[in-house]
């Protein structure tokens, strides 16, 4: 979410003129041409009064035509701070931030969401939720989230020269994978990956116990790669410690079948993992009050070629495209997706032409597009 509204910020300046008003540090790391203002983050509740406060400021001066919530905890901010100031209001939500049953936020958050201008959803189920709180139908909008699009991988290589210095080589696709399967040692082993936040609605450790037995039982030298680390700060989301599942595939007996790689922010680093791979498992769980708005990671995958399984719940329909990026399997049919996984297996980068052609509409400057053209309307 922090890497999407990153990305609405820098293609919105494109656009038009941007201000935000964020947590301490992002001015550090703010997009080129957009002004931040930044207030103290935590505890969040003197986050969310701090930046009201900070934003109702700014747009008495700066005069704003559209404010903008980044997701649906911002948005009655928002929309008090376009109201004071004759501004219009929009808000970009993402399915959990709609479906929260907190009684206050109910009371508070909600009305401002249905009075909204302008609701943006990140998927078509999302949508359904938004019309599912009162949002008048013509007011949504859906605009998917964006995907960095992968150059060619960079690797630093001594040069044989008289200086003895470094030099860089672009390497195509199948090198970057030979040499990371290289360097950690996976030979021409299966590798599945899981790419993610462990929490409880992305359903990994039910995915060890139910579904990845059967694949060994099929390919004992399979590989499932573990990139993620509990969350912190998420809103409603419940942990699946590293512990937890290691403990669920020991009484499995998968326990050598795992290595967990941690938290890993380096997008060319993870581009490598996933050239690396063989199929990417999204195995999320569909639990009441705790939607997968979308699936971004099953886009991520696709553009570097790697094929998702996954089970078809929430926003995730919209991230795969069956038989052309992956497939989606009813949800809580573990039995279909080890079978769905096997084949994925079976056809081996059959997939990652399409994979890759799928991916190229989420593009980021297409998103900005389309979000500036869902707030033209709003415009002066």
């Amino acid at each position: 979410m922090e890497r999407l509204n990153w990305h609405m910020a820098d293609e919105l300046s494109r656009h038009a003129d941007v201000r935000i008003v964020g947590p301490v540090g992002s001015a550090a790391i703010a997009p080129i041409d957009v002004t931040i203002d930044e207030v103290p983050f935590k505890p969040l509740w003197k986050f969310l009064i701090h930046a009201q406060w900070q934003a109702w400021r700014v747009a008495r001066v700066w005069r704003p035509d559209v404010v903008l919530a980044g997701s649906g905890l911002t948005a009655l901010a928002a929309w008090f701070v376009a109201r004071a100031s004759g501004a219009r209001a929009a808000v970009y939500v993402h399915g959990l931030d709609l479906a929260v049953r907190h009684p206050v936020y109910c009371c508070l958050w909600r009305p401002a969401l249905r009075c909204m201008d302008r609701v943006i959803a990140n998927s078509r189920p999302t949508a359904v939720l938004a019309q599912g709180i009162g949002v008048e139908p013509e007011r949504i909008g859906i605009v998917h989230p964006g995907v960095d699009l992968p150059v060619a991988a960079i690797h630093k290589l001594m040069v044989a020269n008289s200086a003895g210095i470094y030099g860089a080589q672009e390497l195509d696709r199948d090198a970057d994978r030979a040499i990371f399967r290289q360097n950690h040692c996976l030979g021409s082993r299966p590798v599945l990956l899981s790419v993610g936040r462990l929490s409880t609605r992305k359903g990994l450790r039910e995915f060890v116990t139910h579904v990845l037995p059967l694949i060994v039982a099929v390919h004992p030298d399979t590989l499932l790669l573990i990139v993620g680390g509990a969350p912190e700060d998420a809103l409603h989301a419940q942990a699946q410690t590293p512990q937890s599942i290691r403990a669920a595939a020991k009484q499995v007996d998968v326990e050598g079948n795992l290595r967990f790689l941690g938290t890993i922010t380096d997008y060319q680093v993870l581009g490598s993992i996933y050239r690396a791979a063989d199929v990417h498992v999204f195995p999320v769980r569909d639990i009441p009050g705790d939607p997968e708005g979308f699936g971004m990671v099953a886009v991520e995958a696709a553009a570097h070629g790697l094929p998702t399984v996954a089970f078809a719940t929430g926003g995730v329909v919209d991230a795969v495209a069956e038989g052309k990026s992956g497939y989606l399997v009813n949800s809580g049919n573990y039995a279909a997706f080890a079978e769905a996984t096997l084949l994925t297996l079976s056809m081996r980068g059959a997939l990652c032409g399409s994979c890759m052609a799928f991916a190229e509409q989420f593009a980021w400057p297409q998103f900005g597009d389309h979000i500036s053209g869902q707030l033209a309307g709003l415009r002066g």
